[in-house]
């Protein structure tokens, strides 16, 4: 059986695990008053999303477990490595979600106590990485290339700021679920040449992402949560790392990078210019959103730019 055949079998069983899941326990968390709370800051369009349930990362964490596991089953081979760095960043979104739960408030860990925990698990995944895979990376138009000691600042910095990037995404109905499923068919190409167990972990989140947003698109009846951004961004940046394409994220996750970057943009020049912006509100999405667009089109323009930011992506490889 060929790589490609595992991924897509991993790829439906995550999916339909997922599909299931989800209703299944919807009730449950609704009993539970697992319930987001919006940040009053943001648009006023959103407040009538408050209470949905939440953490519902879950439930993609444990399909794309189910089907990793089943082609473990089928192949011998499976990549601790891949889930325990999509578990650990999906534990430290559970925190974050469960503190914002059990306190009905939107601000969960505060920012130095989610970046000890980031930096903590960075530095151990960074290092491990460097002892199994090597230090080179694939380099557009300059093939495979040596980092040496630079590949651990590099892989360490991809970690948290694509960890993070993934997380700043999730602010609106299905758009980072979709665009994470996008971006992911590049790195399930991208593993075929590796190991099986790389292309069941990359299948088996497309096929969560895909599930998910049977519940998740707009109008969404449940969130992913930190639980599940966090989750996904260590998922992502994780294929990368063990298939070498760490740069190769920041073409094919471009829409992640701008969301993270239009933040950046917008606190920077909020302190130096006292209090102006350059957005109507960050991240991004959100300014589409203020401009007019609604969520679903903003959501809709998302995905088919991570489409094509995917294609270059395959076009440079």
């Amino acid at each position: 059986m060929t790589n490609l055949q595992i991924g897509m079998i991993s790829l439906l069983i995550s999916a339909v695990s997922v599909w299931i899941l989800v209703p299944l326990f919807l009730p449950t968390l609704h009993r539970l008053h697992f319930g987001q709370s919006i940040r009053e800051e943001g648009p006023k369009s959103h407040q009538k999303k408050s209470g949905t349930p939440t953490m519902g990362g879950l439930f993609i964490q444990a399909g794309v477990l189910i089907a990793v596991l089943i082609a473990a089953l089928i192949t011998g081979r499976i990549s601790w490595y891949l889930i325990l760095i999509m578990l650990v960043y999906g534990m430290i979104g559970f925190i974050d979600d469960y503190i914002k739960v059990s306190k009905k408030h939107n601000l969960g860990l505060n920012v130095w106590q989610k970046l000890v925990l980031q930096i903590a698990a960075a530095l151990i995944f960074t290092f491990y990485a460097a002892h199994t895979t090597g230090t080179a990376l694939l380099v557009p138009f300059a093939g495979l290339v040596d980092f040496g000691y630079w590949y651990y600042p590099f892989t360490f910095i991809a970690i948290v700021a694509v960890t993070n990037a993934v997380n700043l995404t999730d602010g609106l109905d299905g758009l980072a679920a979709g665009c994470t499923a996008v971006v992911m068919i590049f790195f399930l190409a991208g593993s075929l040449p590796f190991s099986p167990a790389y292309a069941a972990f990359a299948g088996g989140v497309i096929g969560g992402c895909l599930g998910f947003l049977r519940k998740n698109s707009n109008p969404a009846d449940i969130f992913m949560g930190d639980t599940g951004s966090m989750a996904l961004g260590g998922a992502l940046v994780g294929i990368a790392i063990v298939t070498q394409l760490q740069v190769y994220v920041l073409i094919a996750g471009m829409i992640f990078v701008i969301e993270a970057l239009s933040v950046v943009i917008q606190v920077g020049y909020f302190k130096i210019s006292h209090g102006k912006r350059v957005f109507r509100m960050a991240p991004i999405h959100h300014h589409f959103e203020l401009g007019g667009w609604s969520e679903t089109r903003v959501v809709q323009v998302f995905w088919v730019f991570s489409a094509l930011c995917t294609a270059l992506a395959f076009l440079l490889l």
